[in-house]
């Protein structure tokens, strides 16, 4: 029978020779560790998914799937993945095994048939892109049949090289995406902008007839007065939170969505006033063409399109070009925002969450506008008599539909499922928040058109 090792050698000191030799002994890297894993589902026809195979098939007479109704995981390769310092640990016998200690995926962001992924690693690869590309919103990748131009569509999450004076040094903290173009914010070297920029969203000079099909342009956007620690992508304009909490903006203002006065289209990054002058601001949202804003006081800032009352609360007009402040009553102070093309969501600090504006707003199909923030009942979060700690800790919103974590991990989801977006096993619109069922804990979320992708750390 096999013993452990103290009385293998106790009985070998003894002469005693009967007792069979102990297993070895292996240690493995990241054992008792949580793992970080990243799953996608929604629209896979673009490769947004990164999962080549639902797009192209596999042999033995498996076809091309355009739809992924439940989620799915995505593995990146080991030769790029973040954090890939590999540690060797051996045992007395010489045996060994390898462990790759990960950092994880700490950032994603869905466009408009594209997504982006990056890890705050020091490795010299630091961001994927994969799908939609015809604008090279995720960086420019070299066609191997003809090596002059590139991919117009990405099918698996491929490396963005960046301009980075410091590869190894500087970390890639968040990225985000708008229709066609991408920001990318690192903590020491500033923001880089890629993909189109007709309108001067990507923060640079707008030039006549630029063609952005195999460009490899990747813009590093002038440092400002204050460091930079936030960006957000619209549709076809970008905010900028400055560690001041001031912000500036750039690129399409036709519905007043840059917040600076006017209708026009702006290539600069330029402060926005208004009701946020002075104000501490903490966190921006935006990703049709309105925006909100979250003060350090709690307080719920807007501008931007109003044709779905979503800042029916402040005036009648459609149209808002400068930020105003929302005067919300009996929704207390608001950690957090979150808007899609029609509608919005707020959290307050005791984690109940908010909507309004147009759309399937969460509260059956009998809601379907409000000009108000209406209240969805924490029982639908998983919050009961039983489990009275449960609570929403982060809310995102895509283009036409809701998603919610809360502090047990759980992701809930609502709202128009186009193409399968909403990750429940259906084609089928969800009125009531709905947990989706993701293999661990999901840490973090981002929503787009038709599909989504979550962060994940394992149970155990």
């Amino acid at each position: 029978m096999a013993v452990s090792n103290c009385i293998w050698r106790w009985l070998q000191a003894r002469g005693l020779r009967g007792a069979q030799a102990p297993d070895p002994i292996f240690r493995y890297m990241g054992k008792g560790r949580r793992k970080s894993r990243v799953f996608v589902w929604g629209f896979a026809h673009t490769g947004a998914l990164g999962l080549p195979h639902l797009v192209l098939g596999r042999g033995g007479g498996q076809k091309p799937r355009q739809f992924q109704l439940r989620p799915r995981g995505v593995e990146l390769e080991q030769r790029v993945r973040a954090g890939g310092q590999q540690e060797i640990w051996m045992d007395r016998r010489r045996h060994c095994q390898i462990g790759v200690t990960e950092s994880g995926i700490s950032s994603a962001a869905c466009g408009y048939g594209f997504t982006l992924l990056a890890s705050q690693t020091h490795d010299i690869t630091k961001v994927w892109g994969m799908g939609l590309n015809k604008d090279s919103q995720i960086g420019f990748h070299r066609s191997r049949a003809d090596r002059t131009k590139g991919y117009e569509f990405v099918l698996e999450p491929s490396p963005v090289p960046l301009p980075l004076e410091r590869p190894q040094e500087t970390r890639v903290i968040q990225v985000s995406c708008g229709r066609a173009h991408s920001l990318l914010l690192t903590d020491n070297e500033g923001v880089f902008s890629m993909g189109n920029n007709a309108y001067g969203q990507c923060g640079r000079s707008i030039v006549d007839n630029e063609t952005y099909s195999g460009s490899q342009i990747i813009h590093r956007i002038e440092d400002l007065d204050d460091k930079i620690v936030e960006v957000t992508c619209g549709q076809d304009h970008s905010l900028f939170r400055t560690e001041k909490g001031e912000i500036y903006s750039c690129g399409w203002g036709a519905d007043g969505q840059t917040g600076l006065g006017h209708y026009g289209v702006t290539c600069k990054l330029t402060r926005i006033a208004g009701d946020i002058a002075g104000v501490n601001i903490v966190q921006t949202a935006t990703y049709g063409d309105f925006c909100l804003a979250v003060s350090k006081d709690g307080d719920v800032f807007g501008w931007g399109n109003s044709e779905y009352l979503q800042l029916s609360s402040v005036t009648e007009a459609t149209q808002v070009n400068i930020p105003k402040y929302l005067p919300f009553k009996g929704v207390g102070k608001i950690k957090q925002a979150a808007c899609g093309g029609t509608h919005a969501a707020i959290l307050n600090r005791e984690g109940n969450v908010f909507v309004w504006g147009y759309g399937i707003l969460g509260k059956g199909c009998n809601l379907s506008e409000s000009g108000m923030p209406e209240m969805i009942p924490s029982t639908l979060f998983g919050c009961s008599e039983f489990m009275p700690e449960v609570r929403v800790d982060h809310i995102r919103c895509g283009l036409n539909h809701f998603a919610a974590i809360t502090n047990r991990g759980e992701l809930f989801v609502w709202g128009k499922n186009l193409r399968g977006c909403l990750g429940i096993g259906s084609m089928d619109d969800q009125y009531f928040p709905w947990r989706v069922t993701v293999p661990g804990n999901v840490m973090d979320v981002a929503c787009g058109v038709d599909h989504m992708v979550a962060l994940t750390k394992s149970f155990i």
